[in-house]
């Protein structure tokens, strides 16, 4: 099996399974990049501090117990699932968290079928991160099941004071790691540079 997956990998560089179909994976433009590593440096280092786990970028081939193969923007696994990590090689089974970042091309793959597939492989959390509205929506198992945590925005200071203050002062600034019990990440922090 392992040989397979290599030797298809020369013939298709760079793909996804989703439903045991091949689909082309577009490679990751400076948003992407930028946005997964800021990910990486903050809660990597929170993780190599604790010696709580691993992270990973999107070079990371995550293949799922139902057959999925992606390959997720961020990825966490934690020390006490790390039997999943082939050192070397590929990721065989579920991480306990997943990021996406969307882009134009695979939006509507990341909120739909993608979502579903982590969620019927049991990844715990699940983030969507959108760069053009600077937002990080986050989905939680429970059961089986994602529901939807909440939606953190980064508001510019023209579109803070358009806010009435009750909604001022529901505006979070950071984005709680469910998985990590009191680790945040600053919503400030993830979309430092501008995005367009």
């Amino acid at each position: 099996m392992a040989t397979e997956v290599i030797n298809e990998r020369k013939l298709y560089p760079s793909y996804e399974i989703i439903g045991g179909k091949k689909i082309m994976a577009p490679s990751a433009n400076t948003t992407h990049n930028a946005i997964g590593g800021r990910l990486y440096m903050f809660i990597g280092t929170y993780l190599d501090a604790k010696d709580l786990g691993y992270c990973f970028t999107d070079s990371a081939e995550i293949h799922f117990p139902d057959g999925s193969l992606f390959q997720p923007d961020f990825s966490v696994v934690l020390k006490e699932n790390e039997g999943i990590l082939n050192w070397g090689g590929d990721i065989y089974g579920v991480p306990d968290m997943v990021v996406e970042v969307l882009s134009r091309s695979t939006k509507k793959r990341d909120v739909t079928v993608k979502k579903d597939t982590y969620e019927a492989n049991g990844v715990r959390e699940y983030w969507i991160v959108d760069p053009w509205a600077k937002s990080v929506a986050v989905y939680l198992l429970r059961d089986g099941k994602y529901f939807f945590d909440d939606e953190y925005i980064l508001f510019d200071a023209d579109e803070f004071e358009k806010l009435t203050d009750a909604e001022k002062a529901e505006v979070k600034t950071e984005v709680p790691v469910s998985i990590l019990n009191g680790l945040t990440v600053p919503l400030k922090y993830i979309f430092k540079w501008g995005y367009k």
